[in-house]
């Protein structure tokens, strides 16, 4: 199996740099040792069973959790690397790293474009009186805010449906909106948690077709964690494994296919994926 060296590439070929991170709650381990790197232009995914950990791993990068041991280190395409432990969630989206959640948390009783113009209030720098008096600078963000927003919407085939209310969308279109509002932050890494559940196999095609469309021309890189292994093989240039916390293999597509730990752990002998 192909293997990624663990001490990384140097800080100027990566975006997002981990070193053996760890999370402990009280005597449970969820995370253990665990190193990744996401280097510009690439598609990452995270990949593991129920319960590996994988989700606790991007709670500990993005500020939901400070993890009990490691490194979270990002190096952005313009600005400082640096050490981003303990960091609230909103301070590394406003570094450059937006997510999405297993379980969408879109606001539902507001419309589409107000969903995606909310993630813009990171970038903005109206002050409370420069709202109340709206003075020129406000004005000119409100309109820039609109327009960034409905230029997004378009990017992910929403833009028919921006005054819609974001509960009456269907499920695959709500989770586009989801994406759409995390890359409303700017940000050059984008972090998906299990972006195709709860899809059927027209909108995961669709769905696969954004996230390289979006690594592709928006110049995004992605890290993902996802189940279905269809999507993962075919989009993703690195996979990353984890079992019971631990990081168990790394590599190519067809690295990972072929590595039997992954074949015992996750996909199954019998797994064609």
């Amino acid at each position: 199996m192909l293997e990624v060296s663990k001490t990384m590439a140097e800080p100027d070929n990566i975006l997002l740099e981990v070193k053996d991170l760890t999370m402990d709650f009280g005597g449970l381990r969820a995370v253990d040792s665990v190193s990744l790197n996401v280097c510009p232009g690439e598609i990452v995914a995270l990949i593991g069973p129920n319960g590996a950990g994988k989700t606790t791993f991007f709670n500990c990068v993005t500020g939901m959790y400070k993890p009990t041991n490691g490194a979270v280190m990002v190096h952005p395409p313009e600005g400082k690397s640096q050490k981003i432990n303990g960091f609230k969630s909103n301070r590394v989206t406003t570094i450059g790293m937006a997510r999405t959640f297993q379980n969408i948390r879109l606001f539902k009783n507001m419309t589409v474009l107000e969903n995606v113009m909310i993630g813009r209030h990171c970038r903005t720098t109206t002050s409370i009186i420069g709202a109340i008096l709206r003075g020129s600078k406000t004005r000119r963000q409100e309109r820039e805010t609109v327009e960034i927003s409905y230029d997004l919407l378009e990017k992910v085939g929403l833009v028919d449906v921006a005054d819609e209310f974001a509960k009456n969308l269907p499920y695959g279109a709500q989770r586009r909106l989801e994406i759409a509002r995390a890359m409303a932050t700017d940000p050059f890494l984008l972090l998906l948690d299990e972006p195709a559940a709860g899809m059927n196999p027209q909108e995961t095609k669709a769905l696969d077709e954004l996230i390289v469309r979006i690594r592709d021309t928006e110049k995004i890189s992605i890290l993902l964690i996802e189940h279905d292994m269809k999507l993962v093989m075919n989009i993703s240039d690195r996979i990353y494994v984890m079992e019971y916390g631990k990081e168990i293999a790394q590599g190519s597509p067809m690295d990972i296919r072929n590595d039997p730990k992954v074949i015992k752990a996750y996909l199954g002998e019998d797994s064609d994926a």
